[in-house]
């Protein structure tokens, strides 16, 4: 996970603002199953977590700031607490939703690449398992098999591999139900 760090305070208020991503670095030799054996998907998509902390006036609409510096104080005050106002995938609601869906075919293996860099996250893919899910993205250890909710700690990204056996619409979302 990489996020932008210019250093003190500007850190936490540009990973609140969405500055943050994954760099996902293959073996040599590809990914292995949990049997040791080489495992070719068909494709990856990367989501990318982001939570926001926007500040509300007393009416309780969110507020508008001239600048993004203007809001910096009133958004690190906000995010102390970690209860964010929005959490997002790739950015913006509906980002993988409605014309932006993430799609793949029947039979086909998908890689999901999922990160977070600031809160812990619990993704899950509605309708499938993970057939392999390497812990905190690292390819060298064994990864685990049939994992329902993928756990994410803040800082870090995990790939999980699905192969996809029937048509149908798969909901993949944050499985912490509170905020869901």
């Amino acid at each position: 996970v990489y996020h932008c760090a210019p250093g003190g305070t500007m850190i936490p208020f540009h990973v609140i603002s969405g500055m943050n991503g994954a760099i996902m670095v293959l073996p040599r030799d590809g990914l292995k199953d949990a049997a040791g054996k080489p495992y070719q998907y068909d494709r990856a998509f990367y989501i990318g977590e982001q939570d926001f902390y926007l500040p509300q006036d007393e009416k309780g609409n969110f507020k508008e700031y001239a600048s993004p510096a203007a809001g910096m104080h009133e958004m690190l005050e906000l995010s102390k607490g970690l209860v964010p106002t929005h959490v997002v995938f790739n950015g913006a609601v509906g980002a993988i939703t409605g014309d932006n869906a993430l799609s793949a075919k029947v039979g086909e293996k998908v890689l999901f690449i999922h990160s977070q860099a600031n809160r812990d996250s619990r993704p899950h893919l509605i309708g499938g398992h993970a057939d392999l899910y390497w812990v905190g993205g690292s390819f060298s250890d064994t990864p685990l098999t049939s994992q329902e909710t993928w756990w994410i700690p803040g800082g870090t990204a995990v790939a999980a591999a699905y192969e996809f056996h029937q048509p149908g619409l798969y909901v993949y979302l944050s499985h912490n139900l509170i905020e869901a």
